[in-house]
């Protein structure tokens, strides 16, 4: 299985970016879905997870109410739509797959994408 993100980029504080994972491989059916980000100098962190069949969903806690997390099982994708983007979220976002149910820990993830960078100006 190979994770593709992309949509990162470069905008100001209070604009939007929409961010997409797209998977291919082999049979794709994970359970959860997420996406983590790492800032420089910092340890990755969790931001969203979803369970690809549908019910919970995960935000923490300084994403809710900005961020959301969706995704189109025909295609195979998962995105993050960010909006209220604040300085404090620049960092490389990453998504991931994990074959548990409910999983919000790096460790529990077992594929991850290449990452993409998001970058917002004050």
């Amino acid at each position: 299985v190979q994770l593709q993100a992309s949509g990162g980029g470069l905008v100001q504080a209070g604009g939007s970016l929409r961010l997409s994972c797209a998977a291919s491989g082999r049979t794709f059916s994970p359970y959860t879905l997420g996406w983590f980000r790492q800032a420089p100098g910092k340890e990755r962190e969790f931001v969203v997870a979803s369970n690809w069949r549908g019910g919970s969903t995960a935000y923490t806690d300084s994403v809710k109410g900005r961020f959301t997390i969706s995704r189109d099982n025909a295609k195979n994708t998962v995105y993050l739509q960010m909006i209220s983007l604040k300085p404090e979220d620049t960092a490389v976002y990453y998504c991931a797959a994990s074959g548990r149910y409910n999983a919000t820990g790096v460790s529990e993830f077992d594929y991850w994408g290449q990452g993409t960078q998001v970058t917002v100006s004050s």
